[in-house]
C-alpha cells in the first residue's frame, strides 16, 4: 500500500497533491479505512489513496461500471441523482459516491467502519473534492 498521491493519468503535482490532502484529510477519520480511489466516470483513476496503482486501476474500472448501473437504474426510475451507494462484503464495505461533474469516489474499509460514518464522510468528502474538481464527461464518438 502507498501513502502518497497516485496518478495514472497526466496532469499536475499540486492538483494531485490537493486532492491527495482532501482525501487524507477526511478519509483518516474512518475506522478500518483501507483505501480509496477517485475517478473519472469513464473508469481512469485520478488519485489513490492507500492503494498501489495496479489496484486502484483495477479498482477505478469496475467502480465506474457500478456507478454507471446505478444511475441507468436511477434513470429508469426517476430516481434523481444518485448519492451514494454502500455494499456490505463478509470482509469489507464499499461506497461509491458521485464528485463533480464526471467523477466518482470509491472508498474501501474494514468491518471496523460504522456504515454511517463511513457513508457520511464519503459523501463530505466529495463535496469538498466536487467543489473545485470537474472531470468533464467524454463526448460521445461521432456515428459514422
Amino acid at each position: 500500500m502507498t501513502t502518497t498521491p497516485n496518478s495514472a493519468t497526466s496532469g499536475t503535482s499540486t492538483s494531485n497533491d490537493a486532492i491527495f490532502s482532501v482525501l487524507e484529510n477526511h478519509l483518516n477519520r474512518i475506522a478500518g479505512i483501507q483505501g480509496a480511489v477517485l475517478l473519472s466516470n469513464d473508469g481512469i483513476p485520478l488519485t489513490a489513496y492507500l492503494l498501489d496503482r495496479d489496484q486502484s486501476e483495477r479498482m477505478a474500472a469496475a467502480a465506474s461500471g457500478i456507478a454507471a448501473t446505478m444511475k441507468a437504474i436511477s434513470r429508469e426510475i426517476d430516481g434523481g441523482r444518485v448519492i451514494r451507494q454502500l455494499v456490505e462484503m463478509d470482509d469489507r464495505y464499499l461506497c461509491v459516491v458521485g464528485c463533480g461533474e464526471g467523477s466518482t469516489l470509491l472508498v474501501v474499509t474494514s468491518r471496523k467502519a460504522r456504515l454511517g460514518e463511513l457513508g457520511g464522510e464519503a459523501v463530505r468528502t466529495a463535496q469538498a473534492l466536487g467543489e473545485w474538481l470537474g472531470t468533464p464527461e467524454r463526448p460521445a464518438a461521432p456515428k459514422s
